[in-house]
């Protein structure tokens, strides 16, 4: 057995990962993000946060924690969560998100770092897009974030600061995918580096084998 790919739940992959004798590809496990920047336009953020969380919530791409600029947090938390309840997710917040939400289920810091995979989001308002990426760096699992945001600027300073396989801007992080892509069947989406990043097609699995033929060359 030259690789192994694990496909399903965060446990099965770390078993994988730390058990296996052969090269792996780590797939799958998905703590995605939305971040709402000030200059965003609020129902193309609404539409990005119900796709993704609602559309289809128990896959790897699926939006797992929001994450609003606290200079819009007063409009959109109250318009997000009344969404999101209205579709029935439960919402989980931080003291911002309670602040303008009333009735919002304390988060934990457990929260943050779970992978739902249901009908659950956990909601911070964050400082502006430092705040934004200090969460990501150290929640995200690398798979698919997204930014909302009608600032070139911050579009790709997002794009530059994130370490993911993906990075949307103004686009649903549901679209993570290798069909989607492009790609045919899709194998796995690596949340590594090396050797494959991302949605992975049969291209990904292809390796080469190099047939020389001379007459007498030598070096």
């Amino acid at each position: 057995m030259d690789l192994v790919i694990p496909r399903g739940g965060a446990g099965l992959i770390r078993a994988v990962v730390e058990g296996a004798r052969v090269p792996v590809i780590e797939t799958g496990v998905g703590n995605c993000h939305l971040y709402v920047h000030r200059d965003a336009d609020l129902d193309v953020a609404l539409r990005l946060l119900l796709n993704g969380k609602v559309q289809r919530p128990g896959v790897c791409n699926a939006l797992e924690t929001l994450l609003v600029d606290r200079e819009i947090a007063p409009v959109f938390v109250p318009l997000a969560v009344k969404a999101l309840r209205d579709a029935g997710v439960e919402v989980r917040g931080d003291d911002g998100a309670a602040m303008y939400a009333p009735g919002v289920r304390p988060a934990t810091e457990e929260d943050w770092e779970t992978e739902f995979l249901d009908l659950v989001i956990a909601v911070r308002v964050v400082d502006g897009l430092p705040g934004a990426l200090d969460h990501i760096g150290r929640y995200g699992s690398k798979h698919s974030e997204a930014v909302a945001t009608t600032s070139l600027d911050v579009a790709r300073r997002f794009q530059d600061g994130v370490d993911a396989a993906c990075v949307y801007v103004n686009a649903s992080t549901r679209f993570t995918d290798g069909f989607e892509f492009g790609f045919g069947a899709e194998i796995g989406i690596s949340t590594q580096k090396l050797h494959a990043r991302g949605p992975m097609g049969l291209a990904e699995m292809v390796t080469y084998q190099y047939r020389l033929t001379g007459e007498g060359q030598i070096r």
